[in-house]
């Protein structure tokens, strides 16, 4: 990715995070991107992900393009933090898009590993999870306290493009989409438009064998400027 692209993401991010924390100075915020901002994060290397906090599966994310991880702590109410029908409404929306460029990380740090698997079975989430019972993720990286700034957007090599949760900022899960989706975004902006004329929009074959091959010429008119 482009330096200059980079660059204009920091600022998107800055503008966005700071007018969606209107409690935050804005120094902090500055700071904060900053300090984060093509950062690489580092995975434990023994993390163990389970469907509903049951099956063990194998889960990385390794060979996607990018990857959304996201850590939730302990701390307050879990099932307010998670919002796990949004992740998913997310997830397929970005699978749909881009299949199989964007994988999902999710580390929790439980206090109460039931409560987890009840939420889980609760809403029906079947993506992987990682229960990280000793907060190794966290320990590793060090993440902000606050859970605004606990979601990441990494490219391939795990370098930050982005910081923000998008399920619960939509200007955030807008940026996001942007990121991932920019490639084909660039292309559509830049393509060439112009306008075709058919010669005849109806055309009556009349009745024929199924097996019996039927041949007719269509004539195209380009009336724009640019090339069809």
């Amino acid at each position: 990715m482009k330096k200059g692209f980079v660059f204009t993401m920091y600022i998107m991010v800055l503008l966005i995070l700071f007018s969606s924390c209107q409690n935050k100075t804005k120094n902090h915020v500055i700071q904060l991107v900053r300090e984060w901002e093509g950062k690489e994060i580092q995975f434990p290397p023994n993390s163990v992900f389970t469907i509903q906090g049951k099956d063990t599966i194998k889960h990385s994310g390794d060979n996607c393009d990018y990857k959304i991880v996201t850590y939730i702590d302990s701390i307050g109410c879990t099932s307010c933090k998670l919002q796990l029908q949004n992740w998913k409404d997310f997830i397929l929306k970005m699978d749909s898009l881009n299949h199989d460029k964007v994988s999902f990380l999710f580390y929790f740090y439980p206090k109460d590993k039931s409560e987890l698997r009840f939420i889980f079975q609760r809403d029906s989430f079947e993506y992987p999870i990682c229960l990280d019972e000793n907060d190794s993720f966290n320990k590793l990286n060090h993440f902000p306290s606050d859970m605004t700034f606990q979601t990441f957007l990494l490219n391939r090599n795990n370098k930050v493009l982005a910081i923000g949760n998008p399920i619960h900022n939509p200007n955030i899960k807008k940026l996001y989409e942007k990121i991932i989706c920019s490639k084909s975004l660039d292309y559509n902006e830049k393509r060439a438009q112009t306008q075709v004329q058919f010669d005849q929009s109806v055309v009556n074959l009349g009745n024929f064998k199924r097996k019996n091959k039927q041949e007719l010429t269509f004539v195209l008119k380009n009336l724009g400027h640019n090339l069809l």
